[in-house]
């Protein structure tokens, strides 16, 4: 769930989750897409000095994980489990409710 920035002296970057793109579990539904959402936040507040929309997304992804969903790899007895299509829909979904 790291996002990750790779920043020059202008601001300009390359944006990625922690882990990389983790192709042993590619097309199988079960990635958290946590880490990919949250580094496009990363991307719009020091990139293109979008802090709102930076700010909307961090908080969509905090109501999301406040309402219990989870994907398999940070789930927990009580937590609703997603895939990564259901997560992202989610946020999305919370986001747009902001």
């Amino acid at each position: 769930m790291l996002p990750s920035a790779s920043l020059d002296t202008a601001n300009k970057g390359m944006y990625e989750p922690c882990h990389g793109s983790a192709p042993d579990i590619a097309g199988q539904g079960i990635a958290n897409p946590l880490a990919t959402i949250l580094s496009v936040s990363m991307m719009l507040r020091y990139s293109f000095n979008l802090t709102a929309a930076a700010d909307a997304i961090e908080q969509a992804v905090s109501l999301v994980l406040d309402q219990g969903i989870r994907t398999g790899d940070i789930w927990s007895e009580g937590k609703v489990k997603v895939g990564t299509k259901e997560m992202g829909d989610a946020v999305v979904a919370a986001l747009r409710n902001l």
